[in-house]
């Protein structure tokens, strides 16, 4: 397995020093874990994807799926791991548009679906559970709009308050834990994702109640540690990094950034925090995590970990700031020290040095892709910004701004790419698309 910076040799190492088999150290960078891939950063070192494609070219095969969900594709392996929501009955989904508001509080099946890579048959799928939401959701959102989380061993699928559950690789249900009801803010609706490393699931439970983190037994779904948060919604996944030898979960929220120990959950560090609704999820690489948001406001903070203790307001421990053009849903790439993040929810790109906050190009508009709520992601020299309106733009990756191909398909995209070997998969709003050179 390559990897080619400091920073991922720690997300490496981490996983190892941390109990991950040696069969799931050989090939967590091979595949697509996470919704943020195999080193959370939106970037895969060994897949070598398509440059263009169209619904007559490069489709290996497209297939629909069931229900409303904007969950990214999770892959292990031969297999294909995703979440979706489907309506007991039938005639409540049937014909809706993308965006069309799905009627509030109707009893609902929550399932986890395993597909063949090479075929896009389903090769097992699981109703999780069958239930009324106790709340409605945002237009745009939806009742899974969360990511599974796999190391190999197992799959986590979570469906926040329709509870978390664990499977093996063949579909045999592990466990399941019911932590309860989240009460969102307008009901604007769910769509957090953990963060697996080694025996531990760690997971933010930020809301209108009483917030909390904690972490799971990856084996059990027993409690190992919880830490209360005075927070309201967040969205944003944790990211899990190695720092002087230990492991800590990195969150950000409106009222603080913080730090704990992964096997404790002791609180490590903190400064203030993002803006209201973080949903961008922390990036890290070279001993530096950035955190950004963008509703209601503009925040972006990059954090040397070394020097990360206590409290890290107006220290040395901030790296750089940026107070605009931050995104509202996308979360950031980071690229072999290049960050790139989007504006809001629009095709207005931002690319900066990661570690000096030295701006390479800054507001350069995608005309292709004027709305994008999946997040960009990149490989083999190159970066893919999917867009709500089908069309994926594919730049050359580095400080110039180069577009190398424009794609559009027969559907619109809120679920972020994956990228494996020589395919990308894209998750649409009706299809699941497996492109690759033919």
């Amino acid at each position: 397995m390559l990897i080619r910076s400091f920073g991922a040799a720690l997300a490496f190492f981490a996983f190892f020093l941390l109990g991950g088999d040696t069969r799931a150290q050989e090939n967590a960078g091979q595949f697509w874990p996470q919704w943020r891939g195999p080193f959370a950063t939106g970037v895969s070192r060994t897949a070598t994807p398509p440059l263009e494609w169209s619904e007559t070219s490069n489709i290996r095969w497209k297939v629909p799926v069931p229900g409303r969900s904007s969950s990214t594709p999770v892959i292990w392996g031969d297999r294909i791991f995703l979440l979706t929501s489907v309506s007991v009955d039938p005639a409540t989904d049937a014909g809706l548009a993308p965006h069309a508001a799905v009627p509030p509080r109707t009893p609902r099946k929550f399932i986890v679906m395993a597909l063949d890579r090479k075929t896009g048959k389903t090769l097992w799928e699981d109703v999780a559970r069958e239930a009324t939401p106790h709340e409605s959701h945002q237009q745009n959102g939806s009742w899974a709009s969360s990511s599974a989380v796999t190391d190999g061993e197992i799959v986590i699928a979570t469906f926040e308050s329709l509870g978390l559950h664990a499977y093996d690789m063949n579909g045999k249900k592990v466990w399941e834990k019911d932590l309860g009801d989240k009460r969102m803010r307008s009901q604007f609706g769910e769509g957090s994702t953990p963060a697996l490393s080694g025996r531990f699931l760690v997971y933010v439970w930020d809301h209108q109640g009483d917030s909390f983190i904690t972490a799971l037994d990856k084996r059990t779904g027993e409690e190992i540690w919880r830490q209360p948060r005075n927070e309201i919604d967040t969205w944003a996944t944790p990211l899990i990094v190695t720092v002087n030898g230990k492991a800590q979960v990195v969150t950000g929220a409106m009222n603080q950034i913080q730090a704990y120990d992964l096997e404790t959950g002791t609180p490590i560090w903190h400064t203030a925090g993002l803006t209201m609704n973080p949903i961008p999820s922390p990036v890290a690489e070279d001993g530096v995590a950035i955190l950004m948001s963008g509703y209601r406001g503009n925040s972006l903070k990059a954090i040397n970990l070394a020097e990360a203790t206590g409290d890290i307001t107006g220290t040395s421990a901030i790296a750089w700031t940026y107070g605009r053009d931050t995104p509202y849903v996308p979360s950031p790439l980071l690229y072999d020290g290049i960050l790139y993040f989007l504006k809001t929810n629009n095709g207005i790109l931002s690319v900066f040095d990661a570690k000096t906050g030295t701006p390479h190009y800054t507001q350069q508009r995608l005309d292709a892709t004027p709305n994008v709520f999946a997040s960009p992601v990149g490989a083999d020299g190159r970066v893919y910004i999917a867009g709500r309106d089908g069309a994926t733009v594919v730049l050359k990756h580095g400080s110039a701004f180069e577009i190398l191909a424009t794609n559009t398909l027969d559907d619109g995209f809120d679920a972020s790419p994956a990228l494996v070997g020589n395919e990308i998969y894209l998750k649409g709003y009706r299809f699941l698309y497996s492109i690759a050179e033919r």
